[in-house]
C-alpha cells in the first residue's frame, strides 16, 4: 500500500464528523500528540466550541484537493447555533486575532465538575498559573466548588474543602427572589477572587472575553436556583459601574447545564429591569457571542411585537400613533436597537416623508411564533435595589 502522507499542523483535510452517518467534513489540524495518533482539529464549518481531539482513524490522511473542492461545493445549511455564521471577533484587529487564535487554539481543560454536573468545556481559558500554565498537560477534569468557585485538580481536594464549607451562596447582596430563583449583586472590587474565578469559568464557554483580571470596575449579577443545599449558580451578567456608552450589560452567560430553560431571556430582562429603575435606556456591549446575539434578537423582537399588538388594539386612532421614543420609554431599549429590530422584522415602512409600522396581525403573529417563549419571567416588584452612585474615579 502506498505510504500515508504525514499530517502537519495547519493542514486542511477531511475527517469523519458523524461516524454513524458517514458524514465527512473539512477540518484544520491545530495540534497533534507526540505519537501522531491523535489530532486536535477545528471543524471548518462550525464554531470553535466544537474543536476536539480525534483519533487518526477518523481522518482521511490522503485527502486530495479535488475531494476538498467537492466537499466545499456540496456545502450545507447549518443550524444557526453551530454554524460559524456570526463573528464573535468583531472589532478585533488582525494582529489581535492572530495572537488570540495562537494562545487559545487548544483547550486546556476538557471538562469541569460543578455541583452535581460534569460539563464539557468549549474553549481555552487562561487559568491562574498555580492551576495551569502554558506547557502543562491538558486537565481532563477540573473540580470547582459551586459556592466559593475555588478550583481543585483532584476530587479529594474538593471533598476536603467541602467538609469545611460554611458559605453556600455568592458573596454579595440578594436583590431578587421569586420562588426558587434568586439574583445576587456582587461588587468586583469587594469579592475579587470570586469574580475573577467566575470570569475564568465563563471563558470556558465564550470565545472572546477580555475581562479576566480587572474585575474592580464591574458589578456582577449572579442568577441562582435555591434549594435546601444552598444557592446554585445558573448564569450571570456583568455591568460596568460607570459606562461611558450607556451599556447596561458587559458580559452574559448561562452555564451549559442550564441552557434552554429560559434563563438567557430572564438575564436580559433583568438587565433592562435595572435600567428602568435607573430611568435610563440601555444596550449590551458589542460584540455579542453567537448565542448572545440569537437571545437578544428574539428578546427585543418579542417585547416590541407584544407592545405593538397592544397599541394596535387601542380604540382611539390617535392613541395608535406611536413614536420610537415612546417604545424606548416603555421598554428601556435604545432607539438604535428598536429601529434595527423593526428593520430586521421588515415591519418599519417609509412613505411620503414619514415612517409607519405595519402591524398587520398575521405578520405580528408570524414573527411572534419565531421568537420562542418569554423565558423565566422577571417580577419587577420583587427587585430590591437602588442604583449605584459612583464617583468619577473610574475615569481617572
Amino acid at each position: 500500500s502506498k505510504q500515508d502522507k504525514e499530517l502537519k499542523i495547519g493542514d486542511l483535510v477531511l475527517a469523519l464528523w458523524r461516524p454513524e452517518a458517514d458524514d465527512w467534513r473539512e477540518v484544520e489540524i491545530k495540534d497533534k500528540d507526540k505519537e501522531g495518533t491523535s489530532f486536535y482539529v477545528h471543524w471548518v464549518d462550525f464554531n470553535r466550541r466544537l474543536d476536539a481531539w480525534i483519533p487518526k482513524s477518523r481522518i482521511d490522511v490522503n485527502t486530495t484537493r479535488d475531494k476538498l473542492r467537492e466537499r466545499r461545493e456540496r456545502g450545507h445549511k447549518y443550524d444557526e447555533f453551530t454554524h460559524e455564521n456570526h463573528d464573535d471577533h468583531e472589532g478585533l484587529g488582525e494582529a489581535d486575532l492572530k495572537e488570540h487564535e495562537e494562545l487559545t487554539k487548544v483547550k486546556n481543560v476538557n471538562k469541569i465538575q460543578f455541583g452535581r454536573y460534569i460539563v464539557e468545556t468549549w474553549y481555552f481559558t487562561p487559568l491562574p498559573r498555580e492551576i495551569w500554565k502554558q506547557g502543562d498537560n491538558v486537565i481532563d477534569t477540573l473540580y470547582i466548588c459551586e459556592f466559593t468557585l475555588s478550583f481543585y485538580r483532584t476530587k479529594e481536594e474538593l471533598e476536603r474543602h467541602q467538609k469545611k464549607l460554611t458559605i453556600r451562596h455568592p458573596p454579595g447582596d440578594e436583590i431578587y427572589r421569586n420562588g426558587d430563583v434568586s439574583v445576587f449583586e456582587i461588587d468586583g472590587e469587594k469579592a475579587k477572587i470570586w469574580c475573577q474565578n467566575l470570569c475564568y469559568i465563563a471563558k470556558m464557554f465564550l470565545d472572546h472575553k477580555y475581562l479576566y483580571y480587572d474585575v474592580d470596575p464591574f458589578l456582577f449579577y449572579v442568577v441562582c436556583e435555591c434549594d435546601n443545599q444552598g444557592f446554585h449558580v445558573v448564569g450571570y451578567f456583568s455591568k460596568e459601574k460607570e459606562s461611558a456608552n450607556a451599556f447596561n450589560l458587559a458580559c452574559i452567560l448561562t452555564l451549559p447545564q442550564h441552557q434552554r430553560k429560559g434563563y438567557g431571556k430572564f438575564i436580559i430582562s433583568f438587565s433592562y429591569a435595572l435600567s428602568k429603575i435607573e430611568q435610563k435606556l440601555g444596550s449590551p456591549e458589542k460584540p455579542l457571542s453567537d448565542l448572545g446575539k440569537v437571545s437578544y434578537e428574539s428578546f427585543w423582537a418579542r417585547k416590541l411585537l407584544i407592545l405593538l399588538q397592544e397599541i394596535r388594539q387601542r380604540k382611539d386612532p390617535d392613541d395608535r400613533m406611536v413614536s420610537i421614543q415612546e417604545l424606548a420609554d416603555n421598554t428601556s431599549f435604545t432607539l438604535g436597537d428598536i429601529k434595527n429590530t423593526l428593520d430586521r422584522l421588515q415591519i418599519l415602512r417609509y412613505s411620503q416623508g414619514s415612517y409607519y409600522i405595519n402591524v398587520n396581525p398575521k405578520i405580528i403573529e408570524y414573527h411572534l411564533a419565531k421568537c420562542g417563549g418569554e423565558g423565566v419571567p422577571v417580577d419587577s416588584s420583587k427587585i430590591h435595589w437602588t442604583p449605584h452612585l459612583t464617583s468619577d474615579r473610574w475615569f481617572r
